[in-house]
């Protein structure tokens, strides 16, 4: 064990190690090593005796850093990933110091206070009902597998079936309209709340992955018994948002329930410039979205936010004689989450929100939205670059030539060459490049530098494949 006079020296170190890989990243510019050559520096024999606590902390990261991906730099932009703003990494380092387990606010008072504030925060930033309850869970994945469980349990009640009681056995069937173009973590909460990932009833969606109107309705009209709604804040691939406010009116008549899978988009509703993008996702009764995307909080953070406040805290309380009870009005942390042990995931996203302010972060949304229409129009103004999606939001989707092959060559040279990171996906049946412009130390340069390289790397992707039809066609002569 490490003896409390090291304790200094040991998180010093640690800290330093910290700065300096974060202080260098933007110099990275070779992939990282892959995960084969990742596991041969980490496969040790299991330890029999232990070792200094400085040496092993040196050791990981000697062994470590070689198979990192810059995803903390300007000029990643795969996925939809936050590059862990400093503040909220500092934040974190007292939370993992401080060692709380943030199961009630007995346990933990300063804990439990900061999510409180926070939630209060959340909801003022993203304009949503102020009564509704948040709760503090790793990521959009948990956070729409909370709004969906509260969901569930509220309209089978309508119906009079207790499903946090009794389960689903015998409960009357629920239907659950949802986006074509839906996220699959949606798709793995139904699953995971045994209403099913096939037994959805998927609603055609517009070009942009945005649900059509005329398409909703009448999918809406052919429903019986109790509904489950899931819309879009925020497409994955095209930024594209479902039209919430002509879809909620029409769901909320018929005794709907309606979530919002937003786990990057609905921040829009913080940024004055494409506020209006969320126009009417107020109107829902849940909604999940990530801290650690767009506000930029450290892995993991994520908020799960219910109107029905009793609905959320059905589905979520875990009860037992050894916790402390909850005095009448008070929040308690694990009244909102699954899990009963966890970290303290408020004070990052305090100290985040604290450091940023409103004007900060609407200030991110909106340069990141400018950058990604910028690099948009660089690129579509080359010969075989075709933007496919109407940039409107910070997702840009990239098509090269006139095929699959000639887009994933590009993909590759790209990534090969290590300017950038960004990777690829299927959209409407045609392998396309996805261009997240999200990290926070993003800057018009690296905007600008991650666009020439991909330009650089599409004229060799063209010039090669050139070559090759010249020489194929000068074989068939």
């Amino acid at each position: 064990m490490t003896q409390r006079r090291d304790i200094g020296d040991l998180f010093a170190q640690a800290a330093g190690l910290a700065s300096g890989y974060r202080g260098a990243i933007d110099e990275a510019s070779t992939p990282p090593m892959d995960y084969a050559a990742m596991l041969a520096a980490f496969d040790l024999p299991t330890p029999e005796a232990g070792a200094p606590a400085a040496a092993v902390i040196a050791d990981l990261a000697t062994r470590a850093q070689p198979g990192l991906r810059a995803m903390t730099g300007g000029r990643f932009f795969g996925w939809v990933i936050g590059a862990s703003e400093p503040v909220g990494v500092a934040a974190d380092f007292l939370t993992s110091a401080w060692g709380q387990n943030t199961a009630n606010y007995a346990a933990t008072p300063a804990a439990a206070a900061v999510e409180t504030v926070v939630a209060r925060w959340v909801l003022e930033l993203l304009d949503l009902p102020r009564s509704a309850s948040v709760g503090f869970v790793t990521g959009a994945t948990m956070a729409n597998f909370v709004g969906l469980a509260a969901a569930r349990g509220a309209v089978l009640r309508r119906v009079g079936w207790d499903a946090d009681g009794d389960g689903l056995f015998g409960a009357p069937p629920i239907t659950v309209l949802i986006g074509d173009d839906a996220h699959t973590t949606v798709f793995s909460a139904l699953q995971f709340l045994g209403l099913g990932h096939n037994r959805v009833v998927r609603v055609a969606a517009d070009a942009d992955g945005r649900m059509r109107v005329d398409a909703f309705a009448t999918a809406l009209a052919s429903c019986q018994g109790p509904i489950i709604v899931v819309l879009q804040a925020g497409q994955l691939n095209t930024g594209g948002f479902d039209p919430a406010a002509a879809i909620i009116p029409l769901a909320h008549a018929r005794g709907a329930w309606v979530h919002i899978d937003g786990a990057f988009g609905l921040w829009a509703r913080a940024a004055p410039a494409v506020a209006h993008l969320a126009e009417g996702f107020d109107l829902a009764d849940s909604w999940a979205t990530d801290g650690h995307k767009w506000l930029q909080t450290p892995y993991d953070s994520g908020y799960a936010i219910v109107r029905d406040a009793e609905a959320h805290r059905s589905a979520m309380t875990i009860a037992a004689s050894y916790l402390p009870p909850v005095a009448a009005g008070e929040r308690d942390p694990s009244h909102f989450v699954p899990e009963l042990s966890r970290r303290a995931r408020g004070f990052a996203s305090w100290a985040v929100i604290r450091h940023l302010g409103r004007a900060g972060i609407a200030a991110l949304i909106e340069g990141h939205c400018r950058l990604a229409s910028r690099m948009a129009t660089c690129l579509a103004a080359e010969p075989g670059v075709r933007i496919v999606n109407d940039v409107r939001l910070n997702q840009v989707i990239v098509r090269f030539g006139d095929s699959d092959a000639a887009t994933e060559a590009a993909i590759a040279r790209i990534q090969a060459d290590g300017v950038l990171f960004a990777g690829g996906a299927r959209w409407r049946g045609q392998w396309v490049m996805r261009l997240s412009v999200i990290s926070g130390p993003t800057t018009q340069d690296d905007a600008d530098r991650a666009s020439e390289a991909i330009l650089n790397a599409w004229r060799v992707v063209r010039g090669a494949n050139a070559s090759d039809d010249l020489a194929r066609n000068a074989q068939a002569g």
